[in-house]
């Protein structure tokens, strides 16, 4: 019995090594999305795209932070949460920097790049979403990256109906 005591196996699901693959996945697609949406909402003007591909910016790098914390102590996995909510309340005020200046300036978005580029992002999130799902509890950064990657593809339907 004590034998058994002394070898303590973790079965949590962030010490899934199809986990660790998802994340790997999901900060892939979501890089390469940052890119597209990014060089989109600057050649139709929006704004929708710009927030969109922030947020596509964010969610690699908490897939990253929560790949790297993955097998840390709950006081560093909980400072890597801390510090990706930090990071999407900047990144919310330079979009609604970004909208409040597009608004002066009176500058109409190109609804078709926005539409295409648009269906295209939730896409993605629903796919990341489907892949995530299962892995939907844990701690605060498993649960973090379920939350924002569902969060997003609701935005991106946000995002459709404003094209």
């Amino acid at each position: 019995m004590s034998a058994h005591c002394a070898h303590h196996h973790d079965d949590t699901p962030a010490n899934d090594p199809r986990y660790r693959r998802v994340l790997w996945l999901a900060l892939v697609l979501n890089a390469i999305m940052f890119f597209v949406e990014f060089a989109a909402s600057w050649s139709s003007g929006s704004v929708s795209l710009l927030a969109d591909s922030i947020d596509f910016f964010g969610d690699a790098g908490n897939y990253a932070i929560s790949l790297a914390v993955l097998g840390m102590a709950i006081g560093a996995r909980a400072r890597a949460a801390l510090f990706k909510a930090a990071c999407m309340g900047f990144f919310g005020a330079v979009v609604l920097g970004r909208a409040i200046w597009s608004f002066g300036h009176g500058v109409p978005p190109e609804a078709a790049t926005m539409g295409a580029v648009g269906l295209a992002a939730l896409a993605v999130n629903l796919l990341v979403a489907v892949l995530l799902y299962r892995f939907r509890s844990g701690d605060a950064n498993m649960r973090s990256v379920w939350l924002c990657t569902r969060n997003d593809a609701l935005g991106n339907v946000a995002v459709m109906g404003a094209t």
